[in-house]
């Protein structure tokens, strides 16, 4: 049976209680081969998305709790960074690259705020990157030549979101987000990605996806397609096999073989160009497969 993109979903399961832990840092600023820092006040996220690649945190940061059910909070974050900015030379700092930085209990414990404020006031560029639009809250402490706002966008079918990124803004809230930064005088970015086999990867999806950027007027657009990292195969599999069973060998062997992989890999990106060129965006195409 061939699947279709936008296949209707069933309903996913219940959400487990998510475990909240207090926890010290020695440090929250770190170099990256992202960009020239990362900074993550939180291990864990409570968006809970099924193919999220920095559940090989884990593997460093061992809980008995899957990924999505726990969130621990680095309480100190402000205090670390305030002793690492006494040293570090100014730079680019990707927020975050292990979790998202406004999941839902940064409401309550506004971490990445203060410590986004105390980079910008030390003439650090932030580039955020989210799925929440509680990253609005903080339009107030952006500085336009210091901030970009960006949200991740796997596809533009609300059903799929919702089942492939539980507890998630929805796509509409994250388009908003875009639009209210723009208006605030602040860079935009998009991240598409991972984009989903057969669901969200095809030519038609690709164009639309590009169609709403154009109309978005972003400043710059990711693309990226799904990560093999370990662990991340042990929930998207199980998934496959309850949401989509046609499509569970598929994954497998686009993750997991590499000759699939790299050709599949290749073909996306031929996809991804073609849509830019169509919507006049490939200057704006800043990372493809």
């Amino acid at each position: 049976m061939k699947p279709r993109e936008g296949k209707k979903p069933r309903a996913g399961r219940a959400r487990r209680r998510l475990v909240v832990r207090q926890v010290e840092c020695k440090t929250v600023l770190n170099r990256s081969s992202i960009g020239q820092y990362t900074m993550n006040c939180y291990t864990g996220c409570q968006h809970s998305c099924i193919y999220c690649y920095a559940r090989f945190m884990q593997r460093f940061h061992p809980h008995p709790e899957p990924w999505g059910e726990f969130v621990d909070v680095k309480v100190n974050a402000p205090e670390a960074l305030g002793r690492q900015l006494k040293r570090a030379k100014p730079g680019s700092v990707f927020v975050s690259s292990a979790c998202d930085a406004w999941q839902p209990l940064e409401r309550k414990w506004e971490l990445t705020r203060e410590c986004c404020r105390m980079l910008i006031e030390h003439g650090f560029r932030v580039n955020a990157l989210t799925k929440n639009t509680l990253v609005l809250r903080d339009l107030d402490i952006f500085r336009p030549g210091l901030t970009q706002v960006g949200v991740t966008i796997t596809t533009l079918d609300p059903r799929l979101a919702k089942l492939w990124e539980p507890a998630a803004s929805s796509v509409e809230e994250r388009c908003h987000v875009l639009q209210t930064a723009r208006d605030a005088g602040l860079e935009t970015a998009i991240m598409f990605g991972p984009l989903l086999p057969a669901l969200s990867d095809g030519q038609d999806s690709l164009n639309a996806l590009f169609e709403r950027a154009a109309e978005l007027d972003v400043d710059l657009i990711w693309v990226d397609a799904m990560n093999p990292r370990p662990r991340v195969w042990p929930s998207v599999g199980p998934f496959l096999r309850r949401e989509f069973p046609e499509l569970h060998d598929r994954y497998s062997r686009l993750l997991h073989d590499g000759e699939t992989r790299e050709a599949y890999v290749k073909e996306l990106g031929d996809r991804v160009r073609k849509a830019a060129r169509q919507h006049h965006l490939e200057g704006r195409l800043a990372g493809c497969p």
